[in-house]
């Protein structure tokens, strides 16, 4: 039986492989393994069409078990995590697909302090949910109630405008809010720090998150930034825990870049505890290059923004994130927050008087090309002695110089590759190859 659980939740096509009695089950689950009679939990979730019948299915799971179900609506993830992490609510749910197109959906679980479940946790719900009809039920007078709570958004709009108002900056910049959760806050909280601020993609129908914009999409940020004459975009996904950057020229500042211009600054002000940033698998090469060179430390950890923040407790360091956008600054929240990481980029930019382009430049990446290829059977990889020997060959090619890195999808039936190496032509020859090979062998 295939685990429910990837990197990030539970993840599918809304009512066809992700249906709304997984849903339900869940919601049972989390009444049993993390709340209890009497108890309650918060659910929001984005903007997609799926969010409603998903959010109707855990209501009626949890309430069945006695758990009330506070129900926010329409929210950033980040925001749920604050919520879920208030000392009101025994676990937070999300529904969201993040970054996913507006046909997919998913079930994010987070613990009564917002964070994201331990791998154990995750299979004892797991567990839960496939026995759900053995966990019984309670009686009328005990049936927990489903609360209307949109309210409660207000606690983490006016935490992020206290934020925003401790930065003063004139500058002129765009928001991309992929016509997801970000609509509901980003424009509001970002003009608080003065910024003047123009607001895009922030009309979304349930159809059109991340179609044609956001993080995983920002062209159409570019030509804003340019058409407007605004010296900075920024380009959130679907539920506003990532964040993408242009600069005046419209060119791109990747995850990568802004977690170093971050932690430069932090460098140079001995502010990055322990001189210490946390990193995905993903990350490129160049960033550790610089970040090294200018005195600190770097750890790697699996890809996943919950990995990220687990090497960050280990180690004590006080930023992280991930090359797509997820970035965490653990005075201000515990997981990736695009609005957080906004605010924080432009307070270096203000600190430092310079422009967003000449901080990027100082984060020079190695080429790096990535494929997700479709794979029936994307966990075999490893045991294919064709797609082993070409990987062998492949890193020969490349010689000490470069590396390549393959993972199975935690977020669908998908094998990455990742190639990297001081050559782009043959970094992106190698990955197109690899792409080819894994799909013709694994399908």
């Amino acid at each position: 039986m295939a685990r429910l659980f990837g990197t990030d939740g539970i993840r599918g096509i809304a009512n066809v492989d992700l249906k709304p009695a997984i849903a339900h089950d869940l919601g049972r689950a989390v009444a049993r393994r993390l709340a209890g009679p009497g108890q309650a939990i918060v659910v929001g979730q984005d903007t997609r069409r799926s969010g409603d019948m998903f959010v109707a299915a855990i209501v009626s799971g949890a309430t069945s078990l006695g758990v009330d179900v506070h129900r926010v609506g329409v929210v950033p993830t980040p925001a749920l995590a604050f919520l879920a992490g208030s000392g009101a609510f025994a676990a937070g749910i999300m529904v969201s697909a993040s970054h996913n197109p507006a046909e997919d959906n998913g079930l994010k679980v987070l613990d009564a302090s917002g964070l994201k479940l331990d791998d154990d946790i995750e299979d004892e719900l797991e567990q839960l949910i496939w026995r759900s009809a053995d966990l019984g039920g309670v009686g009328n007078a005990e049936l927990g109630r489903s609360i209307d709570a949109s309210g409660l958004l207000d606690r983490y709009r006016e935490h992020r405008l206290q934020l925003a108002g401790s930065i003063r900056t004139d500058l002129r910049i765009v928001i991309d809010c992929a016509n997801g959760s970000g609509c509901v806050v980003a424009g509001e909280i970002m003009a608080a720090s003065g910024a003047r601020v123009e607001v895009i993609h922030a009309a979304p129908d349930g159809l059109n998150i991340n179609l044609g914009c956001g993080a995983t999409d920002p062209a159409s940020l570019a030509a804003a930034v340019v058409e407007l004459g605004a010296d900075l975009g920024f380009a959130l996904d679907g539920d506003a825990d990532r964040c993408v950057a242009v600069d005046a020229a419209g060119r791109i500042v990747d995850g990568d870049q802004l977690i170093g211009l971050l932690a430069l600054d932090r460098l140079a002000r001995g502010t990055l505890d322990g001189g210490g940033l946390v990193v995905s698998v993903l990350s490129n090469g160049g960033l550790q290059a610089v970040i090294e060179a200018a005195g600190g430390g770097l750890v790697r950890t699996p890809v996943g923004d919950k990995y990220i923040l687990e090497g960050m407790l280990v180690s004590g360091a006080v930023l992280g994130g991930e090359k797509s956008g997820h970035v965490i600054i653990r005075e201000h929240a515990t997981s990736g927050d695009g609005i957080v990481t906004a605010l924080e980029v432009l307070r270096v930019l203000e600190r430092r008087g310079r422009p967003i382009a000449e901080l990027a430049a100082e984060i020079p990446l190695l080429p790096q090309q990535q494929r997700a290829v479709p794979a029936r059977h994307r966990d075999h990889w490893e045991g294919d002695p064709v797609l082993q020997r070409a990987l062998a060959q492949a890193n020969a090619r490349l010689g000490g110089s470069g590396r390549i890195l393959v993972r199975p999808s935690g977020t669908e039936p998908a094998l990455r590759v990742m190639v990297e190496g001081p050559d782009a032509d043959l970094v992106n020859q190698l990955a197109d190859e690899i792409a080819t090979l894994a799909g013709e062998r694994l399908n």
